[in-house]
């Protein structure tokens, strides 16, 4: 539908930023917590630094928040370093891991800022993984309700959005790249029980948040990546429904109806898959009940048929940020991934595709009927200050504008979407590359070669998007 005027957002929209405790805290080795797996596999990404210190938010909270609530916002989404509050195997929480979290959140509070917290961002404790290698024991189903328990008993009179699982279906299909996949050679079985245990710890961390959280609710976050078929041929289409399930839509019925849809079962026995599902997993399951989607959405997709007799192709990311490095995959019989000419595309080779953003709410909303909230969303760039100390990026000012109109869009379709918040809030380590690719509306002065002052710079960009906020979505600047 085309509308005469500009959005309107609801009166109660949360208006916010995101980040995660591995990427933004630092002081890894600080007041007791431990090691975590990301940490680790974050050594490994040479030439870019390590998350030892990254935007260093674990003694700069306070000034972090300050300039949140000068921008106006109304939510701030993070997550609970798992390390931090359970440092061993004690059973026994660290108090100044808690300590933390809990004057984050009473600092928060006093700016009128809304708490949005993740359980789960990638932090498994060393630990952890070492007694039940990652996510392949049953064991670390118990932990992770003991883990998640203990954070709903400690801050849940504050805080009343939670959410599981970062990005589950990411990590299953990005296995290797996120350091979940312990052997290449049996992964293609392997993630299918690993995934259902990640869906058991997702369901423990729903029924506890409804037991133990007044007024509490809680959801998951898929990372959502919208598939277009590549032509009008109705082969291209299947493709696209088959990468839709494969990538997100298997994830997304779990959450939401509560039990594995027709196509994965179908796919576990053409490939004589056992997914691990033991008696009484689906009853916990079925308990399950989400009140809400949070969606991570960057860029879309677009996919065409793929012969049975195609050579397969891994999905290779562009690690350089050298436009022309991505290679798509080929997944015989099912789909391939391809180029896109009717949109732009970042120097890490992601789809530029602000309409990606009304699509996937539009989808979901008709899938599902629940509320959606906005958890991540922004442009990675090369960033820099200029001689006059600021940082000029009207480049991730026409990327947030064109983003933030197509929500108001949705919204306007009927959607009920309940806040947004980009990412990140500050320069956080990314994921693949450092500090030098940079989503922050705040610029982090720290580079990979060398610790600066941390000195934090609000970019262009946060200027213009606290106008956006403080005119409830009606001034576009």
């Amino acid at each position: 539908m085309h509308y005469t005027h500009d959005p309107i957002f609801p009166k109660k929209f949360m208006w916010g930023a995101s980040s995660s405790a591995w990427q933004v805290e630092g002081a890894v080795n600080e007041d007791g917590r431990s090691d975590a797996i990301i940490d680790l596999n974050s050594k490994k990404k040479k030439p870019y630094t390590d998350n030892s210190i990254a935007a260093d938010h674990y003694h700069r909270y306070k000034e972090d928040v300050k300039l949140m609530a000068e921008a106006g916002f109304s939510s701030y989404r993070f997550s609970i370093a798992w390390p931090r509050i359970f440092p061993n195997d004690s059973g026994i929480p660290n108090q100044k891991g808690i300590d933390f979290y809990n004057n984050l959140i009473n600092e928060l509070i006093k700016h009128n800022i809304e708490p949005l917290v993740t359980l789960y961002h990638y932090d498994m404790p060393v630990w952890v993984d070492e007694k039940f290698n990652g996510w392949y024991d049953r064991g670390i189903i118990e932990k992770f309700d003991e883990f998640v328990r203990t954070c709903f008993k400690a801050f849940g009179d504050r805080v009343k959005y939670w959410h599981s699982i970062n990005e589950q279906n990411m990590q299953i299909c990005y296995g290797e790249w996120l350091g979940i996949c312990k052997n290449k050679d049996t992964w293609f079985e392997d993630k299918w029980k690993v995934n259902h245990i990640m869906n058991m710890c997702h369901a423990k961390a729903v029924v506890a948040c409804h037991e133990l959280v007044e007024d509490g609710k809680i959801g998951p976050i898929p990372g959502y990546v919208p598939i277009y078929p590549y032509s009008s041929h109705p082969d291209d289409q299947i493709a696209a429904m088959n990468a839709e399930e494969l990538t997100e839509k298997v994830w997304n019925d779990l959450y939401a109806f509560r039990k594995y849809n027709g196509f994965i079962q179908s796919y576990w026995r053409e490939n004589n898959i056992n997914p691990g599902i033991q008696d009484g997993d689906m009853e916990l399951i079925a308990q399950a009940n989400i009140d809400f989607f949070a969606l991570n959405c960057y860029r879309s997709n677009t996919a065409k048929a793929c012969g049975i007799d195609e050579e397969p192709q891994e999905y290779l990311l562009n690690k350089s940020g050298v436009k022309g490095n991505l290679i798509f995959p080929k997944v015989p019989g099912l789909y391939q991934l391809t180029h896109n000419p009717y949109v732009e595309y970042t120097d890490w080779d992601w789809e530029i595709d602000p309409v990606s953003m009304r699509y996937m709410l539009r989808y979901v909303w008709d899938h599902y009927q629940l509320p959606m909230m906005i958890t991540e969303n922004g442009l990675g760039k090369y960033d820099k200050v200029t001689d006059d100390g600021k940082v000029h990026d009207q480049d991730r000012i026409e990327f947030l504008k064109d983003q933030i109109y197509q929500v108001g869009l949705a919204i306007m379709d009927g959607c009920d979407v309940i806040s947004y918040n980009p990412w990140s809030f500050t320069d956080i380590l990314s994921t693949g590359n450092g500090m030098a690719k940079r989503y922050g509306l705040v610029y982090i002065n720290t580079t990979d070669e060398e610790v600066l002052d941390l000195r934090r710079i609000p970019k262009d960009s946060y200027y213009w998007y606290a106008n956006l906020i403080k005119s409830n979505g009606e001034n576009w600047g």
